[in-house]
């Protein structure tokens, strides 16, 4: 796949700056694939609205779009413009919430969500503190890297969990700025490994109308017996 190509910053800004394509920066933050229909429906915005919306990012370089069918999913771009999302949001307020459902979305994407491919909120930010504190991750001057030559089975080991660890470009591990929790968690191929194992071992879930994770029984009681003392 080809890098996306980047606008100047002078071109970027108003791209970017129109509020709703911010939404849907951040409704595709979570990795999951997306058609113009239910981006709709997540934002109470008409179809064609977000269609103009998704072609504007897309000429923007900032997401990709694939043809399945007669269905066009949209994408972000790479994990660059997910972390830019996520650093964007820690420079802004949350918007207030006034019904149930949005209070409890918000509580649900507190505890758990996907940042592109990486587990984030508490569960992701507890996950990194254990690394740190245990040594399976080594952390100096902002900058975190896998001890002993990119070695992952003390924290495949110390989680109980199988971590595939496939050749990439990205970088072994890189901290991601949290922004619920204003602290990081793990990004790159380790936080990718970690999110995909514990889905497939059935600690978490994902949600159909969000990018928050449903934390299931097995989750928590895994993540109590490592200490989490937030379930």
């Amino acid at each position: 796949m080809s890098d996306p190509v980047r606008l100047p910053l002078e071109e970027l800004g108003p791209v970017i700056g129109e509020p709703a394509r911010l939404r849907i920066l951040h409704e595709l933050s979570g990795g999951t694939p997306l058609p113009a229909g239910a981006l709709a429906a997540r934002l109470r915005l008409a179809p064609s609205t977000v269609s103009a919306h998704l072609a504007r990012l897309h000429d923007a370089g900032l997401i990709s779009i694939e043809q399945r069918g007669r269905t066009r999913l949209a994408t972000l771009a790479d994990a660059a413009v997910a972390e830019a999302v996520e650093s964007l949001l820690l420079l802004s307020g949350e918007v207030p919430v006034n019904s149930l459902t949005g209070f409890d979305r918000r509580a649900a994407m507190r505890e758990a969500r996907s940042c592109y491919d990486h587990l984030a909120g508490r569960a992701g930010v507890f996950i990194a503190r254990l690394a740190l504190d245990r040594g399976w991750i080594a952390g100096s001057a902002g900058a975190w890297r896998l001890p002993h030559d990119e070695d992952i089975t003390g924290i495949s080991d110390g989680l109980g969990l199988t971590l595939t660890w496939g050749d990439s470009k990205r970088p072994a591990v890189r901290p991601c700025a949290d922004w619920t929790e204003r602290e990081p968690h793990i990004a790159c191929r380790l936080g990718h490994s970690i999110l995909g194992a514990m889905i497939d071992d059935g600690w978490l879930r994902r949600r159909r109308d969000d990018r928050a994770l449903t934390i299931t029984p097995r989750g928590r009681e895994r993540l109590a017996a490592l200490g989490h003392s937030g379930l």
